[in-house]
């Protein structure tokens, strides 16, 4: 809750900044036109003075740039607001396991007597594909085991790696990655893998709100597929 508070009270500090820098800007502005306008009206040739148009002219170009610097003002506070706004909602995701891209994958040492722990992730295709095979790789980039997955359709695919190597014993517990083959019709087919972790915090920054994951990986708000 800290870290919304903090961001919400910067975001409204920096609109208010902004615009007073904006209202002295425009008076000053304003100021100078009007003194020019005086000025140039008060030493016109009196055989030859400013028609009126010109004097319409000058005056509509100076409403134009008074317009433009409010219509600043107002996207620089509505920028602000979005900001703030962003972090709020991010800041809820904390202590949620969410699915973004990465190939890692974790696995634990079971306990005696029962079976490897599921390792749930999953693979992203724009389109279907016939033929999809993921090779799961241990630190020394040994293929520990090859899933045929089949066909899979658009979108997001769920997929769960039982733990177990291809000859059916557990995998050594440890940290290992994978790669997707995708394929329709001979055709290769671009996946993306994604992967849970839980995030740890929220940091907005020059580029925008970031996830900090546990699993060290920065990631941003539109990276996230789904949280649990």
């Amino acid at each position: 809750m800290a870290i919304s508070d903090t961001s919400s009270i910067s975001g409204l500090n920096a609109a208010t900044a902004a615009s007073s820098g904006s209202n002295v800007s425009q008076a000053d502005s304003e100021q100078r036109f009007l003194k020019l306008l005086v000025t140039q009206l008060n030493n016109q040739d009196p055989l030859n003075p400013m028609e009126n148009a010109e004097l319409t002219s000058q005056l509509a170009q100076m409403s134009t740039v008074s317009g433009i610097e409010r219509l600043n003002t107002a996207l620089s506070g509505l920028v602000n607001q979005t900001g703030a706004n962003q972090v709020l909602q991010a800041a809820s995701l904390i202590g949620y396991n969410v699915l973004s891209p990465g190939n890692a994958l974790s696995t634990s040492e079971p306990k005696a007597g029962e079976e490897p722990a599921a390792v749930p992730f999953a693979v992203q295709l724009p389109a279907t594909a016939g033929t999809v095979e993921v090779k799961i790789v241990n630190a020394a980039g040994n293929t520990v085991r090859t899933l045929s997955l089949g066909s899979m359709t658009e979108g997001v695919n769920a997929v769960t790696w039982d733990g177990k190597a291809d000859d059916g014993t557990a995998a050594a517990p440890g940290t290992y990655s994978f790669t997707v083959s995708a394929t329709n019709n001979g055709t290769p087919v671009e996946a993306t893998s994604l992967v849970f972790s839980q995030v740890a915090a929220v940091k907005q920054g020059a580029s925008g709100v970031t996830l900090e994951l546990m699993s060290g990986q920065s990631i941003g708000l539109a990276d996230v597929r789904m949280f649990l």
